[in-house]
């Protein structure tokens, strides 16, 4: 399948791993978002409630964790407007000999609440993890990396060199799926060379009339 016009990632989380925390670990947890709404507390009009404190199912992604996290803001006068902070504490997950380390809070809050907007069939909070450049071009010449002809990940080739990262192989879904690195030529239509991380057959097969390109 030839390099796709929206490159757009998916599936870029590990799947969770850990159900919600609780005991020392979600003290620690606690604290790190307490910590990060205090310089809110002022423009929110509310202090973090650790009491209303709801936890998230985790995501990891790019080596860390994190862990969403909502919470309700302690209003003085209950007659205000409610007040909900919500953002995540993430961390490097270690071997199962070691507490996690570099813990980080991040939080932001809101007074639009679903509880003044029942027309809402989720209550949503968006929140930025990390960021992501896609490229915005791919040169003359470009590699993808396939799943079973899908495109997984593509780039432009500079130098005669490129680099992919995707997922190498899928199994448990029905059939297994192998990683695939195909060349393009100019028109992104004609396959210049394609090869298979995993050789059939136990023999290495060698396509000689691909170009030498480097690739990691």
């Amino acid at each position: 399948m030839p390099p796709v016009s929206r490159p757009f990632p998916r599936f870029i989380a590990d799947a969770p791993r850990e159900k919600r925390p609780y005991g020392r670990w979600e003290e620690r947890l606690t604290a790190a978002f307490a910590t990060a709404c205090e310089p809110l507390v002022e423009e929110a009009g509310a202090a973090v409630d650790p009491e209303s404190i709801r936890w998230f199912p985790e995501r990891a992604y790019a080596g860390r964790v994190f862990v969403p996290v909502t919470a309700d803001g302690l209003r003085a006068d209950d007659d205000e407007a409610p007040v909900e902070y919500f953002g995540h504490v993430s961390f490097e997950r270690t071997d199962d000999q070691e507490e996690p380390g570099k813990l980080r809070g991040q939080a932001d809050f809101t007074d639009v609440v679903a509880d003044d907007n029942p027309d809402w069939q989720v209550d949503l909070n968006d929140d930025v993890v990390a960021k992501w450049f896609a490229g915005g071009s791919r040169g003359g010449v470009a590699a993808t990396a396939e799943l079973d002809g899908e495109v997984v990940d593509q780039v432009g080739i500079d130098d005669g060199r490129f680099t992919l990262v995707a997922v190498d192989a899928v199994t448990g879904f029905g059939d297994d799926l192998y990683l695939e690195i195909v060349l393009w030529d100019r028109t992104l239509q004609r396959v210049i060379a394609r090869e298979s991380l995993y050789a059939e057959g136990g023999d290495e097969a060698e396509d000689a009339s691909a170009p030498e390109d480097e690739a990691s």
